[in-house]
């Protein structure tokens, strides 16, 4: 009797456990009844703040981060106009930028929504035996008609991304510093901020943004694609 008891607890304990990873294996789904209700149709994309050590964070995410908005339906801002805008103003520092009113920033531009971009990591890293280039990046999207923020996510990309141990330590070794010189000497951040604004701000992907005015799938989520 004992010892059935004690099977029960076990399985039980079993059943909750697998229950709670399954659970945490989901990830929630985002809530767009805010995106859904604005709808923008032009994106001011501003300078992103820089929380990594490089100083061209700022300017190559905001580069990259135009196409993939453009290819998911939305009307972007010239990065070379907003810049110029924003120095003509006397404003140079992402950080100041990021604190003008949203009312403001629809006056000047008279975009529906702004993207606020951080840079979390950005550049290249060695580590004894190994060395990539990542690139990690937060995003939210904010309506400047009403103030309320429609979308916001992460994302990153690595260099390193699919590598494999094979070829023992010495060879690791010699990868790694080789990577190293390669990533740093051709600007290597660069491509992975494309990667990485690709996958944080490309509509379609899960909990992404949702398609613009401009796009075939537009007012189609969770349509398949024809």
């Amino acid at each position: 009797m004992k010892a059935n008891r004690t099977h029960a607890l076990l399985s039980a304990a079993s059943l909750a456990a697998a229950l709670l990873l399954g659970g945490c294996a989901t990830p929630k789904s985002y809530d767009y009844t805010a995106f859904k209700e604005a709808r923008p149709a032009s994106i001011l994309v501003l300078p992103p703040l820089n929380s990594s050590p490089d100083i061209k964070a700022t300017y190559s995410m905001m580069s990259q981060a135009t196409a993939p908005l453009a290819e998911s339906g939305y009307y972007v801002f010239p990065v070379t106009l907003v810049d110029e805008t924003f120095k003509q103003n006397g404003m140079t520092s992402p950080a100041d930028i990021h604190e003008i009113p949203t009312t403001k920033l629809r006056q000047i531009f008279g975009a529906d929504a702004a993207l606020y971009i951080n840079v979390k990591q950005y550049g290249t890293s060695y580590a004894v035996i190994s060395s990539e280039t990542r690139v990690t990046a937060e995003g939210k999207l904010v309506d400047l008609r009403t103030g309320k923020t429609l979308w916001s996510g992460m994302a990153t990309a690595s260099s390193a991304e699919g590598d494999s141990n094979n070829g023992g330590l010495v060879g690791m070794l010699v990868k790694a510093a080789i990577r190293q010189i390669a990533e740093t000497v051709s600007n290597q951040g660069h491509v992975i901020a494309g990667q990485t604004s690709a996958r944080l701000l490309s509509a379609g992907r899960p909990n992404g943004i949702l398609y613009g005015p401009r796009s075939p799938m537009y007012l189609k989520e969770g349509v398949p694609a024809q």
